[in-house]
């Protein structure tokens, strides 16, 4: 396997206009000759197939929801990105560049995040055009706030909802296309395999989750917009039907799977309260700009609020640890996610933690002091200059309500407690996942024809990636990059004509997904999916999680293999193939999570060096902090597929070339 990036020549600031000038077209007459598949109908998927129908193009658009507006992307609350600089703090492209960069420990392109960051006011101005509802301030202007690892105001949002809207104006363009019929709609599909005919993506084999029928699609190119594997943990923030399985399927055809050991943990979800739960639920980073994070400095007055003897609020200021705003007073709490997530876990290791659950951790998330001082700038704006303490607590009340009221509302929905009188308890979960399929300059996997694009490929964000960058690169990718590139791949194909359904490699991938059905189906195991998968989130949670050892990894390494040896012979899988049945969809999904994991921990392994969200024990400085390795790794680690034993998986590298950054410690102090 070859990997070629395809970053053009130049200056960085000119490299992808000059691309784009020379890219190859397609005649809007030719367009409808020429098929494409896209999967997954989140921002990055919705944004391209309803660009690609625009242009004239025939596409089908897969989703394993009922409805695209289900996808994932839905649940995004705080914001999205762009170098608009609207509130004149000293914003640009290449600030926003410098700080993905940065906020990724220098192992991401130079290309693709200065091609992001260029994009970006774009991507507003879209969804402005489209409807979507973005928070304007008193003059009918535009509003900004700020995110983690960053030193300016930068985030759009609508309220703690900006992923619903944007996905809603996404939709909106995607409907209109429907409604056109320039794009058809294959809602409850998911796709179990892609087909390869010489060597090109070709067509995928979708199984139609309600009949069960298994169906072959064509096309002359095949987007994979599928999202990321944080629920290969199990718990994580992300939707429960979230899967790697699309992403996984054509790696196990051929493209290469870059970097999986980058995951990202965020610092703000609410903690894990029993061994039963499913699913976890996060507590935008938006928050952070309001609330500060602290522990009790005494470890008696932790173990009295795990006790149910003191309260948060009986906590004097003086005996509180502002732990961020200590170790980190340039940034304080908006540090990136990586670094205050692994300081609180830092703290509750030290036994600083107050949540009582099985292992004592939680930190706080505390919104009074933002409360009286917005209570006074709002009562000072009324004209009362010297209002009671009364006054202020219900003005500064209101002001976060209107700010941030929808989380807070659903905060106290699931813990029961209110946060506008008492502290949120909070501590890191899986969120998203910086690694996936291997992608080319043109967002191409080594497969030709195949594209992937948002989190499901690894471009944009190296080893961490910042707060609101996910929404911008979903949209960046559909809408301002794919239709360039997909274009100039398909204008070779003008002269293919239609790829028929009854060639021999669609009959094969059929036989081979049917037989994958069959052999669970006909197990006849004593244990549920779940149960695997659970044990798969412990091992991965607790050897490929927040903090990792060699130790641990090959520990990880030969548990998982173990679990999935076990998976295969004793799962039990009830029902039919010809109908509607969650437990044969988890379990198809399970055993690519079992050999995903497993490969994570053989790529944190071989990686030693910290670097964002892979943290080597092995390589920290007297501090704590992450301790990069740039002479030996700085490389996109990417894994060619060499069949289900994992362990055999063959390591490429892309050397990472930083010609227009210097590279340097992160230092957020």
């Amino acid at each position: 396997m070859k990997l070629d990036s395809k970053i053009p020549e130049g200056p960085l600031n000119q490299k992808w206009t000059d691309y784009k000038d020379h890219l190859k077209l397609v005649a809007p007459n030719n367009r409808p000759k020429l098929d494409i598949i896209v999967v997954g109908t989140g921002l990055a998927g919705a944004s391209a197939a309803a660009s690609l129908g625009e242009m004239g193009y025939n596409v089908k658009a897969f989703c394993f929801q009922d409805s695209p507006r289900r996808a994932h992307s839905i649940a995004a609350q705080g914001g999205i990105n762009a170098a608009k600089n609207y509130q004149n703090d000293g914003d640009s492209i290449y600030r926003l560049f410098y700080d993905t960069i940065k906020g990724g420990d220098y192992r991401a392109r130079e290309a693709n995040v200065h091609r992001l960051a260029e994009v970006s006011g774009n991507i507003i101005d879209q969804c402005v055009a489209q409807g979507v509802p973005f928070a304007r301030d008193y003059g009918g202007m535009l509003d900004n706030r700020s995110f983690g690892g960053v030193q300016v105001q930068r985030t759009f949002y609508a309220a703690g909802q900006t992923g619903q809207q944007l996905l809603l104006g996404a939709y909106s363009a995607l409907s209109r296309q429907i409604g056109l019929g320039r794009v058809k709609m294959y809602n409850r599909h998911e796709m179990l395999d892609l087909v390869k005919i010489d060597g090109k993506a070709r067509g995928i084999i979708a199984r139609n989750l309600i009949t069960g029928e298994i169906e072959r699609h064509s096309a002359h190119a095949v987007v994979i917009a599928s999202g990321g594997y944080g629920n290969v943990y199990f718990l994580s923030t992300n939707a429960m039907g979230s899967n790697v399985s699309a992403g996984w399927k054509i790696h196990k055809k051929g493209a290469a799977f870059a970097n999986p050991c980058y995951v990202q943990i965020h610092p703000t979800c609410i903690p894990v309260h029993g061994t039963n739960q499913s699913k976890l639920t996060l507590m935008s980073e938006s928050l952070r700009n309001s609330g500060r994070i602290w522990v009790p400095k005494k470890k008696e007055d932790a173990e009295a609020i795990r006790a149910g003897k003191l309260k948060p609020t009986q906590i004097a200021e003086e005996d509180r640890d502002y732990y961020l705003e200590r170790r980190y007073p340039a940034f304080g709490n908006l540090v990136p996610r990586d670094v205050a997530s692994r300081a609180a876990k830092e703290r509750c290791d030290e036994g600083f933690g107050i949540e009582a659950n099985d292992t004592n951790e939680g930190v706080y998330l505390d919104f009074s002091s933002e409360i009286k001082n917005k209570g006074k700038e709002v009562a000072y704006a009324q004209g009362n200059h010297n209002p009671s303490e009364e006054e202020i607590i219900t003005l500064g009340k209101k002001w976060i309500e209107e700010k941030y009221g929808n989380l807070f509302e659903m905060y106290e929905k699931i813990t029961d407690e209110n946060p506008y009188e008492t502290p949120m308890k909070i501590y890191p979960a899986v969120h998203y996942t910086m690694g996936g399929v291997w992608v080319d300059y043109n967002l191409q996997s080594t497969i030709p024809g195949c594209f992937v694009a948002g989190e499901a490929n690894f471009s944009d964000h190296g080893a961490n990636r910042l707060g609101a960058s996910a929404l911008m690169q979903g949209l960046a990718d559909g809408y301002f990059v794919l239709p360039y590139t997909v274009s100039n791949y398909l204008a070779d194909e003008i002269r293919t004509g239609k790829i028929s359904t009854d060639a021999p490699e669609f009959a094969e991938a059929e036989k081979n997904v049917k037989d994958s059905i069959n052999m669970f189906l006909n197990n006849n195991g004593t244990k549920s999916v779940d149960y695997f998968h659970k044990r798969l989130g412990h091992v991965m949670w607790n050897k490929v999680g927040m903090a990792r050892n060699e130790q641990g990894l090959k520990e990880a390494i030969a548990e998982i293999g173990q679990i999935r040896d076990e998976f295969y012979k004793d799962v039990y899988v009830p029902g039919n193939a010809d109908e509607l049945n969650p437990e044969l969809e988890k379990a198809l999904r399970v055993a690519d999570f079992l050999e995903l994991g497993q490969l994570m921990a053989m790529d944190a392994l071989q990686r030693n060096e910290s670097c964002g969200g892979h943290f080597r024990e092995e390589y920290q400085d007297a501090e704590g902090e992450t301790l990069r390795d740039d002479e030996n790794f700085s490389f996109v680690s990417a894994w060619e597929y060499k069949g289900q034993d994992t362990t055999k998986a063959e390591l490429h590298k892309e050397e990472l070339k930083y010609e227009f950054i210097k590279i340097a410690a992160r230092n957020y102090k």
